[in-house]
């Protein structure tokens, strides 16, 4: 037997009226009972606990120290039971929806914004919460049903397909970027000016960097590794400074160089970055993840 079932929760509720009323008799008036009858219930739960809770002085009841401690759980128990009943009371229809949404680091924030947007434009209100991890991660969080939704740049793995189901939501090309100083020093001789030149990679096992890798090797250009930063917005945080050039989509260009600072280099049309959407393969999914995946879409270049 756990401590819990030793409490005695209507001792307990009774109590918290007695302390936000200050007094038996009120308390007594809100919980239609008689003084004498919530006195003795009182009484029978201070002996259980082994403590008073309250002190009286003056013919008025104040708390203990014990009390206030007691006091302090009990108030956030049943505030927290009223905000409970008070959504329960609400139809079905207006009740706010929790949304749980993992995003795999790799992902540009600017693209897992977008992406969200649209479950956040139902009529109801939508409580969302956003995890970034790696994509494993998420899915283990996905199937322990801490998560809703993931957005990653890959599908689940073979051994996955039963457990989980992808959604194909978004694809664009991507491009070079780089602080204005550096950018100058790229563009001309396009692409034989890479060679050499310090490479920022959001992660060297993202699918768009192997690929944009490959297109290195097959225009013969050395690629120079300077750093691996497994977050998408620091990446560009180092660009803007000047610490090398970075790939993003195309399709987040003009807000890619405004609000980092930077210019665009060029397209490289061979090299795409695709995402997905993992939501469980069992299991219906709320309305703000249905309109998620309704949003499924080609970001244009």
């Amino acid at each position: 037997m756990s401590d819990l079932d030793n409490l005695n929760l209507r001792h307990l509720y009774y109590f918290w009226v007695i302390a936000r009323e200050g007094a038996i008799v009120r308390a007594a008036e809100h919980l239609s009972l008689t003084p004498q009858t919530l006195s003795g219930q009182l009484a029978a739960f201070e002996a259980a606990l082994g403590n008073a809770l309250f002190r009286r002085a003056n013919r008025a009841l104040q708390l203990t120290d014990f009390g206030h401690t007691v006091f302090g759980y009990a108030d956030d128990m049943f505030q927290t039971a009223q905000a409970l009943t008070d959504v329960l009371r609400q139809p079905a229809e207006h009740r706010p929806l929790s949304l749980s949404v993992g995003i795999a680091a790799s992902i540009h924030k600017l693209i897992a914004y977008y992406l969200t947007k649209p479950a956040l434009s139902l009529r109801r209100e939508v409580r969302l919460s956003c995890r970034t991890a790696d994509t494993p991660e998420l899915l283990k969080r996905l199937g322990q049903r801490e998560l809703d939704v993931v957005l990653t740049d890959r599908q689940p793995g073979f051994g996955e397909a039963s457990q989980f189901r992808s959604y194909r939501l978004a694809s664009s090309t991507m491009s070079l970027y780089a602080a204005p100083e550096l950018a100058d020093s790229l563009s001309g001789n396009f692409p034989d000016s890479l060679n050499g030149r310090p490479f920022l990679a959001t992660s060297l096992d993202a699918p768009y960097i192997n690929a944009l890798m490959n297109w290195f090797s097959s225009q013969g250009i050395r690629v120079n590794v300077v750093a691996e930063v497994d977050d998408s917005a620091l990446i560009k945080v180092f660009g803007r400074h000047g610490l090398g050039y970075f790939a993003a989509p195309t399709s987040i260009r003009d807000e890619v160089c405004r609000q980092y600072q930077v210019v665009h280099v060029a397209s490289i049309d061979d090299v795409r970055d695709t995402l997905y959407a993992v939501t469980r393969a069992r299991g219906s999914h709320n309305d703000a993840v249905t309109e998620l995946l309704k949003e499924r879409r080609e970001l244009m270049d």
